[in-house]
């Protein structure tokens, strides 16, 4: 080679030596922070690397480079939090700023048997529209018996039977993520135990789950625990695991949190796993009539029900089940908070005189309908199922636009964090991350998602220990929380410094035949 010719070559290798040292090697590049990667292993420091929708790599990345840079020294680095009891509003999924504010980055819709039945287009609708976080969804039990039943208690005969049981093998084929069922909610209420098997012994072959508000019945005394084993008791009849929602232990059922994890170890230890998710709140919210108005009376609809409390007989029977309903399930009338008017059932009472809560009840719900929070349970059992490492943390909320009046909708995820892992120390930073990422991933059987792992999707959530907590109250239920500094979703910025981008990189995920529902090791 000639002298020129050797200068021209030497120049072009220098050039692209430089070339290589200025041009990024990832996408996004998070330095400095305490990664917990879901699976409960003690945290360390490590740096995290993005290329795409990817995390690329983890660790000393010190002399790598990226087009943005984010020190998160002093912050603690996780999978994105995964909501598995959504109750999101389907256009506020365009922006999901409640949620992102948590940590969240995935929810899974069509809790307690909700939502609509063909799945495949309620993930098609969803993702045209644009998604700030992920979602997938169940399969709703409610809305198929709703669909092929009606609103009358009668027994299902062998071909509606069969029509529920395809559009239970339709969503499951259609990606639908296991099965959700509230058997507490009419009229979904008066199937039988076999019914509910038969419809769901089709899905068996799914290795999925079957996820139950518990039905707490007159029969039972209201128990919470009896609720919970006709769960346990249906998943193990159709193979499927069973999952007891919003776990809780209501009213008279008080006190009883141990023996039930106790009843799910020992179910576990002998193979036949439970899953559970909780929230971090002592009251529910739903429709007033739905778990107060004896079932019975609720047959037929609204103006059914309400025909029956203009009959004199009726009404007293009635006004007697209402009342024996929140002696054995809520926390009294001063407990019950109404949503349209925000005052309680206890001020209603000593306004209008009436002295009996079921009357007091039955005499509201002539005229109006309102969403209402019910008191339910005791601090003591919350913070056992909040300890415990395989129940998943989730909200029984979503992605909301305006005032849902409940605080977890602005507050859950946070609240766990700031509340029972900093100030109570109730669990570790570890077990709690475990819980909202790795735990609810196995559950759902996803492959790629909630852990912190190189090769999954880049859900990721920064937040500050030292600050991260709830502000929402019941009075004032959509303060932000604080705390939550960084989210991004499949690689993109959705929450940057403590706002959301207005970025869409959500996807609609779509259960495979690989996706089996494990428990986290």
């Amino acid at each position: 080679m000639n002298p020129l010719a050797r200068r021209t070559v030497i120049v072009m290798a220098a050039a692209l030596a430089t070339a290589c040292r200025t041009v990024p090697t990832y996408d996004v590049l998070l330095r400095g922070g305490t990664v917990l990667d879901g699976t409960g292993a003690t945290a360390r420091t490590a740096d995290v690397a993005i290329r795409g929708d990817r995390i690329a790599r983890i660790g000393n990345l010190s002399k790598a480079k990226a087009t943005t840079v984010v020190d998160v020294t002093g912050r603690m680095v996780a999978p994105g939090f995964i909501n598995i009891h959504s109750h999101a509003e389907a256009p506020a999924l365009r922006t999901a700023v409640n949620m992102l504010s948590q940590g969240v980055t995935t929810e899974l819709l069509n809790a307690d048997g909700g939502g609509p039945v063909d799945i495949a287009q309620q993930l098609t609708q969803l993702a045209d529209s644009g998604l700030a976080v992920n979602v997938a969804a169940s399969v709703p039990f409610n809305a198929i018996w709703s669909q092929v039943m009606g609103t009358t208690n009668h027994r299902a005969t062998p071909d509606e039977i069969a029509r529920m049981r395809t559009l239970v093998e339709r969503g499951v084929t259609a990606g639908g993520f296991g099965i959700s069922a509230g058997l507490d909610y009419k009229p979904a209420y008066f199937a039988t135990v076999p019914e509910v098997t038969a419809v769901l012994a089709g899905a068996r072959a799914w290795n999925t789950f079957f996820t139950n508000h518990d039905r707490l019945t007159p029969e039972s005394g209201y128990s919470s625990v009896v609720g919970m084993e006709e769960t346990r008791a249906i998943g193990e009849a159709t193979g499927l695991v069973p999952v007891f929602t919003h776990m809780k232990l209501q009213g008279r059922s008080q006190g009883q949190a141990g023996a039930m994890l106790q009843r799910m170890r020992t179910a576990r230890d002998s193979g036949r796993f439970i899953g559970a998710d909780v929230y971090p709140y002592l009251a529910g919210q739903t429709m007033l009539a739905a778990l107060i108005i004896p079932g019975w009376a609720q047959e037929g609809g609204i103006e059914t029900m309400r025909e029956r409390f203009r009959d004199p007989a009726l009404r007293a029977r009635i006004i007697a089940d209402a009342d024996e309903a929140m002696a054995a399930r809520f926390s009294g009338p001063s407990e019950i908070l109404l949503n349209d008017d925000n005052t309680t059932l206890a001020q209603l009472m000593e306004r209008t005189g009436i002295r009996s809560p079921g009357e007091a009840v039955v005499k509201l719900l002539e005229t109006r309908m309102p969403m209402a929070i019910l008191g339910f349970g005791a601090e003591q059992d919350l913070v056992q199922l909040i300890a415990d490492p395989d129940i998943a943390i989730a909200c029984d909320c979503g992605a909301a636009v305006g005032n849902r009046f409940h605080p977890r909708y602005f507050g859950s995820f946070p609240r766990v964090l700031g509340r029972y892992v900093r100030e109570q120390r109730a669990l570790s930073w570890e077990t709690a991350i475990r819980k909202m990422t790795g735990v609810p991933a196995a559950l759902l059987g996803l492959t790629d998602r909630g852990l912190l792992r190189e090769g999954f999707k880049a859900d990721l959530v920064v937040f500050d220990s030292a600050s991260v907590i709830d502000r929402a109250t019941y009075t004032e239920p959509t303060i932000p929380s604080v705390g939550i500094s960084q989210v991004l979703v499949n690689g993109r910025f959705a929450w940057r410094d403590g706002a959301a981008t207005g970025a869409k990189a959500g996807t609609a995920i779509r259960r495979t035949p690989e996706m089996g529902t494990r428990r986290l090791p």
